[in-house]
């Protein structure tokens, strides 16, 4: 299938960050084929999107999130982390059946195909129902089983959910076309023993997976690694050999100059949560000093029951906001940088070099903007106005792997009235 978007503001997110106006750019099968000069013949039988008033950029990639948590959106809000997780939402997440996750995927989905989201990265469980949404909706995904155990070991080979991982990644990883990636995710470090952590990073080495991990998000949990391992968490799994793996770890609000040495020196990459974590009070990372020692940073907007939505935009926007306030530097995190972490950045925390930038050759995951709009008017500097005055539901196209999934309120892959319907039973059924 070919499509040729006309005339297109193109915003590149390469490493100039360049702005093309009223280009075209081509799109063959799943990749750009071409942009800027585009031959006549190269566009014989392709659809024409006209991208008159509209922003052409690559798609959002969600650095970290529970995307089936949406059944759990607005249930258990205005507490601290430790009472929201065990009190309320383990308890109700106990109580999910497998078709229960597909449907709640299912929801997620829609709603970051709406918002510009067009590859997201994963921990969960009922894996195999999560990647089956994955691949029906046509969307990208970094896909992992989360484990939990506070077992000494030494032996795990009858492990239940480490099993299941394994099980898991063998089945999905580079199915749907390769849009489906799989990892291994020891859920953190108050939930899992070291023996277990260890357990599960000799794993995911023998199998060549990258790891995903909850690491140092609240005072509480840096407090404790502190007393109990006498070390911090980031040092914890350091000294576990989990870094040592390729490593996408998400919060790191509390970690310390020490800390960031130890993540720059085994490239871990860092997955910025600025919504959540301010809702449930864990802090704001030092994300300014994670930058200055060049470590890899993504963002996420974690699962849409600590957030409560799934809008990448909103995200984007924290991001740069935040820490100019609290570091009282309007300099901090530009608009340029927050977007980055949105898209080029990752793809690389996924080692997956042709996502998140506009350029010939690379997946075509794209997204276009309408922005002939009232809040986005006058478009002075359009990488500022996607960063500061764009929403989610400015987005009215959304592509992966070359394939239109959502445009002008319409999801092409997605029955939305069956979601919505499976939704409200599975809720009548929990709550």
């Amino acid at each position: 299938m070919k499509y040729l978007f006309k005339n297109a503001l193109t915003v590149t997110m390469d490493q100039e960050m360049k702005v093309l106006k009223n280009i075209d750019v081509l799109v063959e099968n799943d990749r750009i084929k071409a942009l800027g000069s585009i031959k006549p013949e190269e566009c014989e039988n392709a659809v024409e999107i006209d991208c008159t008033k509209k922003i052409l950029m690559p798609g959002l990639i969600n650095g970290h999130t529970h995307v089936p948590m949406t059944l759990l959106r607005n249930y258990a809000d205005d507490m601290n982390l430790q009472t929201w997780l065990f009190d309320y939402i383990f308890p109700a997440e106990d109580k999910l059946t497998g078709e229960d996750v597909y449907w709640g995927t299912m929801l997620g989905i829609m709603e970051m195909l709406a918002t510009g989201t067009t590859c997201f990265i994963d921990m969960y469980f009922y894996m195999d129902h999560m990647a089956k949404a994955v691949e029906d909706s046509g969307i990208r995904a970094q896909l992992s089983r989360g484990m939990t155990s506070n077992e000494k070991g030494p032996d795990f080979s009858q492990n239940k959910s480490l099993n299941e991982c394994i099980d898991f990644y063998l089945k999905w990883n580079g199915a749907a076309d390769g849009r489906i990636m799989g990892a291994f995710a020891p859920h953190a470090i108050y939930t899992c023993s070291p023996e277990y952590i260890r357990a599960i990073r000799d794993a995911a080495e023998k199998y060549g997976a990258p790891i995903h991990i909850h690491l140092d998000e609240t005072r509480v949990e840096h407090q404790d690694s502190l007393k109990n391992f006498g070390k911090t968490p980031a040092k914890h799994l350091y000294d576990l050999g989990v870094f040592d793996l390729k490593t996408i770890a998400a919060h790191c609000v509390w970690i310390d100059d020490e800390d960031i040495e130890l993540l720059k020196e085994k490239d871990v990459t860092i997955a910025h949560n600025p919504g959540s974590n301010l809702k449930l009070a864990s802090g704001i990372a030092p994300i300014p000093k994670v930058m200055d020692s060049g470590i890899n940073i993504i963002l996420g907007t974690d699962g849409a029951s600590s957030n409560n939505n799934l809008d990448m935009f909103e995200e984007i926007n924290l991001a740069s906001l935040i820490h100019k306030g609290a570091n009282l530097d309007p300099l901090l995190i530009n608009a340029g940088e927050a977007l980055k972490m949105a898209t080029v950045n990752g793809g690389k925390a996924l080692g997956r070099e042709d996502l998140g930038v506009i350029k010939e050759g690379f997946k075509a995951d794209l997204i276009l903007i309408d922005v002939d709009k009232v809040h986005s008017k006058p478009l002075h500097n359009p990488v500022s106005a996607l960063a500061y005055s764009i929403k989610g539901s400015d987005v009215c196209l959304a592509m992966v792997d070359g394939r239109i999934l959502y445009e002008n309120g319409e999801f092409k892959t997605i029955d939305k009235e069956k979601v919505l319907y499976n939704i409200e039973k599975i809720c009548d059924r929990i709550f």
